[in-house]
């Protein structure tokens, strides 16, 4: 039986196009949800405009073309639709020098705009690639860790204030500005908890990222989820790659034994934390941002020394000096 072709992406917009007053530069950025341009807005102001163009869900043939939507699946198209039209109102409202700013958004084309600030620099996953290929003792030193978590949680505390999830946070989603500010992006995955009830569209899931909730449906989903993939994002910058996916059975034992293998390059608090955050049980993880950002503010041990350092075990309580800040984890 011979299978069918693989259905061709929907056409992005033409260079020079203008929607809603914005002239589309060029494309620089597409996924699940939509496609992502560079444009200019009636002021001569710098932008980058989103659309919402699922590709499992429309078509289109050429950027000049409209948004064609088979008929069995217009009901899903319109619910993605409205959904991305709220994410774009609960993301105006937020004013965040760690967050991504959405400065105006409208409906064009039977589709969705968001028009944000267009941010110059590079994402978290292009530097630890870039580290990691240097093959240092250290992918990341644990200050620089610190320090950029810490403006990383700062902007995804204001984020779940506005009773919002980015549910997609990963090194990719997390720009490194080149006035070295860390910004959370693409807030394709988000939901509006306050206005959806608690009730989420099935998620886009990232192995490694995802926590093991986002795979079973009717699992409840929250901040609990955000702060597991800080977690799988830490471990990444002390690793170089990412941690093993929640979804696979053996996944807890693998990854204590790939943070065990880190004893003496980082603290045991730093990594006590990315297991506490990255807990199968969502209940056993820091309830909140603010709890996880005060443990990234409490100094680091000592480095032990590799004939002194005994055998780290991710069950075991951690050394007294440190069983006080442990209970912020809890």
């Amino acid at each position: 039986m011979t299978q069918a072709p693989p259905k061709a992406p929907p056409a992005a917009l033409p260079a020079g196009r203008v929607v809603g007053g914005y002239r589309i530069v060029q494309q620089i950025g597409c996924g699940g949800f939509g496609i992502v341009y560079r444009a200019v807005s009636p002021t001569g102001q710098e932008v980058a405009l989103k659309e919402y163009l699922p590709a499992a869900l429309a078509s289109r043939a050429h950027g000049d073309a409209p948004v064609v939507v088979e008929r069995h699946k217009r009901a899903l198209y319109r619910i993605g639709f409205r959904s991305f039209l709220e994410e774009g109102r609960a993301l105006a409202q937020i004013v965040h020098p760690n967050v991504v700013s959405v400065l105006n958004f409208f409906q064009e084309n039977d589709t969705v705009y968001l028009v944000m600030n267009y941010l110059q620099g590079a994402s978290l996953q292009q530097f630890i690639v870039t580290s990691a290929s240097l093959d240092h003792p250290k992918v990341f030193r644990e200050s620089t860790i610190r320090s950029l978590f810490d403006e990383v949680l700062r902007g995804l505390r204001v984020v779940h204030q506005h009773k919002m999830l980015h549910l997609d946070i990963k090194p990719g989603n997390i720009l490194v500005t080149d006035d070295d500010r860390a910004v959370l992006i693409d807030f394709g995955a988000a939901r509006d908890v306050l206005h959806q009830g608690g009730k989420f569209l099935q998620p886009m899931f990232t192995p490694g990222f995802s926590a093991p909730e986002m795979y079973t449906r009717g699992k409840a989903i929250g901040p609990w989820t955000d702060i597991y993939a800080i977690g799988a994002c830490i471990f990444s910058c002390m690793k170089g790659y990412p941690p093993p996916d929640a979804a696979k059975a053996d996944s807890r034992a693998k990854l204590e034994s790939m943070v065990s293998d880190l004893q003496g390059k980082y603290s045991p608090l730093l990594m006590e934390l990315v297991l506490s955050c990255m807990q199968t049980d969502p209940q056993s993880r820091p309830h909140s941002v603010l709890s996880v950002q005060k443990v990234l503010t409490l100094p680091p041990q000592a480095a032990l020394r590799p004939q002194d350092a005994q055998p780290y075990q991710a069950t075991q309580f951690l050394p007294d000096a440190l069983r006080a800040a442990s209970r912020l984890l809890r």
